[in-house]
């Protein structure tokens, strides 16, 4: 995860995890980096039973809560975190994802009836779990373009299009008088609505439409529903607006006199129970058809379902806890019957990553694995291995890395923004990392060789009228020593740093 930060920090519009349920059977270890011999003892043995080891849930929130620091720094600012969980630790998952989001940043609690065999030797049988949804910004998240798929489809939520009067009587709604000028819409070609006050709404002097629009002004007395919106569609013009669902809305005059609101929409219907979305019985025999062994593997239609929630074509997609490759295979399924252009990352941190997650996701994409009737579902993905860290134990550099990938780090730590960035081919210096007009970041290093921030060095910076760009105000220079004065530098703008690194050795 920490990885990916700096291309994907705040990028990824969609993460759903599966992480470890901790019933109180299985056995898990964790197995982050820690470096107190204490913790890496308590920490580095497999989780006892519940009973058997009473820290069992400390653990499990020990490994729970870096991870989902680090999934809320990659999740874009309008982007949607999904859970699964059940009921061992859903009331201390939600805790902690309460405090990383904000209370007002949970979106939605999914109770997902999970259909299939239940334990009947239990005297209260469970077929149930949870799916917490969560956002950064739960106000900017659209109404999903989704019904739920338990919906009949003969069912008026997908009807595209709405049709309500907004004529609405009653003490909420007291009769106000409105203009409707000429050119107002009307929803017949002509004829003509006469002045009456017999009903409502009372029209106070006759309107006469030509051409499917009103050729005279006219005042309707009425209660209204939507009274604001359709006093903004007449200032507006008659041009559609957007109501607070996002549905394009106009209004039209009817024959009967009524004024109707038409509003064109993609449906949208989700709820909080979630049927008829398979069980992970049913996912395991499907995986096992394949030669695929796999223990309680979502149901590929569930993660299609909480994907398709996402309304962006082009989104990330990103599983930290891939399993079996379930969220791959759902995203290459929606970019085929979708024509969409989704992309997904995995993260996989037990050996079967190789052996069995890539080899689903390979199957997918050719067509191996059932894919009802789409034996192939196209698109491909790259394979990689996290490499060598940054940063040593002693917090120094780690040099094997290469000089490319430090320079990398130090302007991602920098936050240089990409169109800002710089490769060691330009005018200025061979050691630019990027600029700007306010700021030059610069990183004098050398693999064989302590380098020195001084006189010299300053006077092979080239910035003037013939390399493009002026001197910016402020001049952020890395070397391993500084040689000029902090008068001198305060001065001229600049702002020494040293690197972090052993340079005894030189």
């Amino acid at each position: 995860l920490k990885s990916l930060l700096p291309e994907f920090e705040g990028k990824v519009k969609c993460i759903y995890i599966d992480p470890p349920y901790n019933t109180g059977n299985e056995g898990w270890v964790y197995n982050d980096a820690v470096n107190d011999p204490k913790i890496k003892r308590w920490l580095g043995q497999v989780v006892g039973k519940e009973g058997d080891d009473l820290s069992r849930h400390d653990k499990w929130l020990c490994m729970m809560y870096p991870r989902l620091k680090l999934l809320h720094r990659l999740l874009h600012p309008e982007g949607v975190l999904f859970v699964s969980i059940d009921d061992d630790e859903a009331h201390t998952l939600r805790l902690v994802l309460d405090e990383i989001f904000g209370r007002h940043g949970r979106l939605a609690t999914f109770v997902w009836r999970t259909d299939g065999n239940f334990d009947n030797q239990a005297k209260i049988k469970n077929c149930h779990e949870y799916i917490y949804m969560y956002s950064k910004s739960p106000d900017a998240f659209p109404y999903p373009s989704v019904v739920d798929p338990a919906t009949p489809a003969d069912s008026k939520l997908f009807r595209p299009v709405i049709r309500n009067t907004v004529v609405k009587n009653g003490t909420k709604n007291p009769p106000s008088k409105i203009t409707l000028p000429i050119g107002f819409p009307a929803d017949f070609e002509a004829g003509t609505i006469a002045r009456r006050t017999d009903k409502w709404p009372h029209f106070l002097n006759a309107a006469k439409v030509a051409g499917g629009h009103l050729t005279n002004e006219v005042t309707i007395k009425s209660g209204w529903s939507s009274l604001d919106m359709l006093q903004a569609f007449i200032s507006n013009g008659f041009k559609p607006l957007l109501d607070r669902k996002q549905q394009e809305t106009v209004f039209r005059l009817m024959p009967s006199g009524a004024i109707e609101s038409v509003k064109t929409r993609k449906p949208s219907h989700v709820i909080t129970v979630l049927t008829g979305q398979g069980s992970t019985q049913a996912a395991s025999v499907d995986l096992a058809e394949h030669g695929i062994t796999f223990s309680y593997p979502k149901p590929r239609s569930l993660v299609r379902y909480l994907i398709s929630m996402i309304d962006d074509e082009e989104c990330i997609v990103l599983d930290s806890f891939a399993g079996s490759g379930t969220t791959a295979h759902a995203v290459l399924d929606l970019n085929l019957q979708e024509g969409e252009r989704r992309r997904f990352i995995l993260i996989e941190m037990e050996s079967y990553a190789s052996s069995l997650t890539s080899e689903r996701v390979k199957a997918a994409i050719s067509g191996d694995v059932d894919t009802s009737d789409r034996p192939a579902l196209g698109g491909g993905f790259d394979y990689y291995t996290v490499g060598e860290p940054i940063f040593l134990p002693d917090e120094n550099l780690n040099e094997a890395v290469g000089t490319d990938a430090i320079r990398a780090y130090v302007a991602y730590s920098e936050g240089i923004p990409s169109d800002d960035q710089t490769t060691a081919e330009n005018p200025h210096s061979p050691y630019l990392l990027g600029l700007n007009r306010e700021t030059a970041w610069i990183f004098h290093y050398e693999p064989e060789r302590a380098t020195r921030l001084d006189m010299e060095f300053l006077s092979g910076l080239r910035f003037g009228a013939d390399t493009g760009a002026r001197k910016p105000g402020t001049v952020i220079i890395y070397a391993d020593r500084c040689l000029l004065s902090a008068a001198f530098m305060a001065k001229h703008g600049i702002i020494f740093k040293k690197i972090p690194r052993d340079i005894t050795r030189f």
